[in-house]
């Protein structure tokens, strides 16, 4: 195959993973969103608006884990079909909800069809791209994760305003039935490779590990110390996503639709990082010490606007700062996760070490709703600077281990 038409092959099942993985995250935050609407609507309290979301995330989370071992055993392609096709169902079931229940209900299928996209996606990325092009891959698939994070409130709220908050969730069912349609007119580009035999991955002979089985990878310690990175990062980005727009209305004095763009910038330059991070990432084998810095540095901006020192345009720009830095961090985070996956195993790896990601974004939404119900909006942004501050341990350790065991295996 020449260089052109290899370009050609990566670059669409880059965009194609990437398309998929946008409409997941859309879905992350439809209810979120929908806050302003759904609390008078149903007479619910911030904490049990937190609770939808929990629902959603731990859902997925277990879901992860367990799709990982459906991705490992049978395909990806099909798994990944399957989950779209659980989110558009989602939004139509929360479309119809006339009781809180029945809106747990719907976040529970949305959690379930959620769970398959990170162990689907990097499994598809890591069988489909070449090698030279991987972290960019990474990086768009990032990208398309924080665009389908910033459109969602957008889209919802200007349908919601518009009309009503039904509408605007039946019109969010469209997206992945479009998706759907174009990933199954591509579905050749997405086929799946055969199944190898397994044996001992790269990253168990590096940690001294000859084990085998379905289960082994469980016994590195690195996989652990990822998912906790995942976990405690998911809790500041719930933060974010849940009620950062809330807190900077209380605190800064703005307007909703303000504080909706703040948070739609935070997205916006995130993406932007990763853009940068890929080029970073690719240069780069000290995906630890890039992640460190950009941490560091979101902890330290979350705090200043905690503390409602600036003006109410430069919480806005703080909000984008933060994106952006955290963004960058974005593909040495994936690359780190794929040195540290067994060969054979990277479905069971991503989906494990991702569930991470649902359980934070699980645990987040009831933290800070807490903190919302008790007249605490500074504190969202404190928790947010103290948990990506927390974030910079797990990375040390990943890093830490990965040069040991490359230091064992050049011995």
């Amino acid at each position: 195959m020449n260089d052109k038409t290899l370009l050609r092959q990566d670059a669409r099942v880059i965009g194609l993973v990437g398309l998929a993985h946008g409409t997941s995250h859309f879905y992350h935050v439809i209810l979120a969103a929908l806050i302003p609407w759904l609390k008078p609507e149903f007479g619910l309290s911030y904490s049990e608006l937190g609770l939808l979301m929990t629902v959603f995330f731990v859902v997925s989370g277990v879901g992860q884990a367990m799709a990982g071992f459906v991705v490992d055993r049978l395909d990806a392609r099909t798994v990944l079909f399957s989950g779209i096709a659980l989110l558009g169902l989602s939004a139509v079931m929360l479309s119809s909800a006339h009781s809180y229940p029945q809106l747990m209900l719907g976040a529970l299928l949305a959690g379930c069809g959620n769970s398959v996209f990170h162990p689907a996606d990097y499994t598809l990325l890591n069988q489909r791209v070449s090698k030279a092009r991987l972290a960019h891959g990474f990086s768009v698939h990032g990208i398309s994760g924080n665009i389908g994070w910033a459109l969602s409130p957008l889209f919802l709220t200007f349908v919601a305003a518009r009309s009503d908050w039904r509408t605007a969730l039946l019109s969010a069912s469209l997206l992945p039935l479009l998706v759907l349609a174009l990933l199954v007119w591509n579905r050749h580009a997405l086929r799946p490779e055969p199944a190898a035999i397994p044996v001992a991955g790269v990253a168990g002979a590096k940690a001294g590990l000859a084990d085998a089985s379905a289960f082994g990878f469980l016994k590195l310690k690195v996989v652990w110390l990822c998912f906790a990175f995942f976990l405690i990062s998911a809790v500041a980005l719930a933060g974010i996503q849940t009620f950062a727009a809330t807190s900077l209305v209380s605190l800064y004095g703005m307007s909703l639709g303000t504080a909706t763009s703040a948070y739609t910038c935070f997205m916006f330059a995130s993406a932007a990082g990763m853009a940068y991070g890929g080029f970073l990432g690719a240069g780069s084998r000290n995906h630890d010490r890039i992640i460190m810095i950009a941490f560091g540095t979101a902890a330290v901006l979350a705090l200043i606007l905690a503390a409602a020192v600036v003006p109410a345009w430069m919480a806005v720009v703080l909000m984008a700062a933060i994106g952006l830095v955290t963004g960058i961090s974005g593909p040495s985070r994936d690359l780190m996760i794929r040195g540290a996956a067994p060969a054979n195993a990277t479905g069971r790896v991503f989906g494990v070490v991702y569930s991470g990601l649902d359980s934070g974004l699980a645990l987040g939404p009831l933290l800070f709703g807490a903190l919302m119900d008790a007249h605490h909006p500074a504190g969202v942004f404190v928790f947010i600077g103290i948990f990506q501050a927390l974030v910079i341990l797990t990375a040390v350790g990943v890093g830490s281990n990965s040069r040991v065991a490359v230091t064992a295996k050049t011995a």
